[in-house]
């Protein structure tokens, strides 16, 4: 599990907390975290490894060729993690960077969990509100993480810890998640049913049958007639009924479009 973020965010506060020991430094400035550092830890009778790593600023203001490398030592800690802890300061919800470290995310397929960490320096009135937008916003920026949990935390008081960890299993399990091939075409059936396929050249595509093809994150084929017709909108519509239909929030979904082709074609 990575926990990842920008500067400042909490991220080693938050692992020394769970841990229970000043196991990683910090302190007020931004930048103290350089290296990506693994940390073996158990919770629930699960085996896992926390990893803190340095704060992800933009590109731009990257000056030092330390932090240079300490960023790219975080987007290999993305690479290799199996979960993502998005770490964002809640009294700075949701900026720029932040959605550019999702998208890294999803790119990488990896399950994630959105840590609002300082969430006592929110006032009490302002809470609800404020969860609500964070939820907007990342069904509306970051769609590929569509139902993402959102856990509130207080890492300098140990607030919420727990609640992170089980989110971050749950997700584990989706991300390892497969589906029978029989339910998914009886699904498809149905969907394709409520908002047929596009028409591509005038002519209407077939979608012939679907199957999951890997799990980590769950991938799924999709076998059609004519592999390019799938546009991009039909792709969302089926991607976004997938998650709702298999339970599947917050997970980073796969769909690759295949042709069937005519086994009796060459005969003919």
């Amino acid at each position: 599990m990575a926990v990842v973020g920008r500067p400042n965010a909490g991220k080693s506060t938050f692992i020394n907390a769970i841990l229970g020991e000043d196991r990683l430094l910090t302190g007020p400035e931004a930048g103290i975290t350089r290296d990506a550092i693994a940390v073996p830890f158990t919770f629930e009778n699960t085996q896992m490894k926390l990893i803190d790593t340095a704060g992800m600023r933009k590109k731009a203001r990257i000056h030092e060729k330390l932090e240079s490398l300490a960023v790219s030592d975080a987007r290999r800690a993305i690479q290799f993690a199996h979960v993502v802890v998005l770490m964002v300061d809640a009294t700075q919800p949701l900026e720029k960077q932040d959605n550019q470290i999702a998208s890294l995310i999803a790119e990488e397929g990896r399950a994630m969990v959105l840590a609002l960490n300082k969430w006592d320096l929110v006032p009490g009135d302002e809470r609800k509100a404020l969860l609500e937008e964070v939820a907007f916003q990342v069904n509306k920026v970051m769609p590929q993480f569509k139902g993402l949990p959102i856990v509130t935390v207080c890492a300098e008081k140990n607030k919420g810890l727990e609640d992170v960890l089980k989110a971050a299993l749950t997700q584990y399990e989706l991300w390892n998640r497969r589906i029978a091939t029989g339910e998914l075409n009886r699904w498809l059936e149905d969907i394709t049913e409520r908002h047929t396929p596009p028409l591509v050249k005038g002519k209407r595509l077939k979608i012939k049958y679907i199957t999951q093809a890997n799990t980590r994150p769950p991938s799924f084929a999709l076998f059609v007639n004519q592999a390019k017709g799938l546009n991009e909108s039909y792709r969302r519509y089926l991607v976004n009924h997938l998650r709702e239909a298999f339970g599947l929030p917050g997970i980073p979904i796969r769909l690759m479009a295949r042709s069937a082709k005519n086994p009796y074609a060459e005969k003919a």
